[in-house]
């Protein structure tokens, strides 16, 4: 059973990766000395449809009390009326200070129910369960909770560390391929910033397979939890590696719809961005910036911009984001594989010409 613990002093947790661990929550809870009242299952639509009563059914039979509240698939649920929908709910099902929330899902349920922690009675403990790659390899962990306004991703959170997190990947067989692929850019960022030997091995998947190794999630969770241990409210600046691609890519993500571009897809784009200017500004050789191109043209994920969304667009959502401090960027270049530093020398001009990179074809 392959475990990461997350070292943050009174808020240190485990988190479990194992195969078929759904089935075995109920014991894992125990396991974990987990012994509040009532537990509040939150979850969205298409994933309470395969997994809820698994998941249910194996709490109740270890002895917990629970209740299930259902959000629509999809980032549009990412927001405060659903936050106030799914915390009034909870009341009227009797939820209290001891109750505990369970986060099923991906990371627009996990980031929705982790807020919901956060704020509900003032703050109750949670417990995540991703089910998608981007939050079993990333999100699920860290503590990172919010949802979206209309200016930006993620405006609006708290930082609210998870009590326990389980990771089944079995859970991934129930995904479409869309939402199978995307994914992979976090795990492609997580090599590209601290695990060079890592692209090799994610090179060596089969794309269109859903036997992804307990042990690779392992190592795409430790990587993130190392740097959180280091940084957990993002003070320091080392936490900001992870945004490596991130910065772009959110500026493209809330360019669209909600929804319209998935997160991993737009992440992508935003990888070959911080490429660009790796290459330009902190001496990435050529090659290594084409072989995680290639690895993210493997996973099927875009690299393109389309036509239809305008680079103004683009760099106005994105200077709404978190990673501005005192009107500037704080940018992630990559020096080489596994080598990641943070820049506050890129212009919004540099932004502007990275953005209008990715309307070129690859080479």
């Amino acid at each position: 059973m392959p475990a990461v613990h997350v070292d943050l002093s009174d808020r240190s947790y485990e988190v479990i990766v194992e195969n078929g661990l759904l089935s075995r929550a109920g014991d894992a809870f125990v396991k974990a000395g987990i012994s509040f009242g009532n537990i509040a299952v939150i979850s969205d639509e298409n994933v309470a449809e395969f997994h809820a009563e698994t998941l249910i059914s194996s709490l109740e039979t270890a002895g917990y009390k629970t209740s299930l509240h259902l959000i629509p698939a999809g980032e549009s649920s990412k927001s405060m009326s659903h936050v106030e929908s799914v915390c009034r709910k909870m009341i009227r099902a009797g939820h209290d200070r001891k109750s505990l929330v369970v986060a099923l899902g991906g990371g627009v349920t996990g980031d929705l129910a982790g807020f919901v922690a956060a704020i509900f009675y003032r703050g109750v403990p949670f417990v995540q369960i991703p089910t998608t790659i981007v939050s079993q390899v990333d999100s699920s962990v860290g503590g990172k909770t919010g949802v979206n306004v209309e200016e930006g991703k993620n405006l609006v959170g708290a930082f609210h560390q998870p009590r326990l997190v389980l990771v089944d990947p079995e859970t991934l067989r129930t995904l479409p391929d869309r939402e199978f692929h995307e994914g992979f850019a976090e795990a492609i960022k997580h090599a590209a910033i601290r695990d060079g030997e890592m692209l090799a091995d994610l090179a060596a998947l089969d794309a269109e397979s859903r036997d992804v190794p307990a042990d690779l999630i392992a190592r795409n969770i430790a990587i993130k939890a190392r740097i959180v241990e280091t940084d957990e409210f993002e003070t320091l600046g080392t936490r900001a590696l992870l945004n490596f691609g991130h910065t772009i890519g959110h500026g493209i993500e809330a360019a669209v719809p909600y929804g319209q571009m998935l997160h991993g897809e737009a992440i992508s784009l935003g990888l070959r961005a911080a490429l660009f200017l790796s290459q330009k500004y902190a001496g990435l050789d050529a090659q290594h910036a084409q072989s995680v191109l290639n690895l993210l043209d493997k996973f099927h994920l875009p690299l393109v911009l389309p036509d239809s969304i305008s680079t103004d667009t683009v760099l106005e959502k994105l200077s709404r984001d978190k990673k501005f401090a005192g009107g500037k960027i704080r940018f992630v270049l990559l020096e080489r594989p596994g080598v990641a530093v943070i820049s506050q020398t890129i212009t919004q001009q540099d932004l502007r010409d990275a953005t209008e990179h990715l309307r070129t074809p690859l080479s």
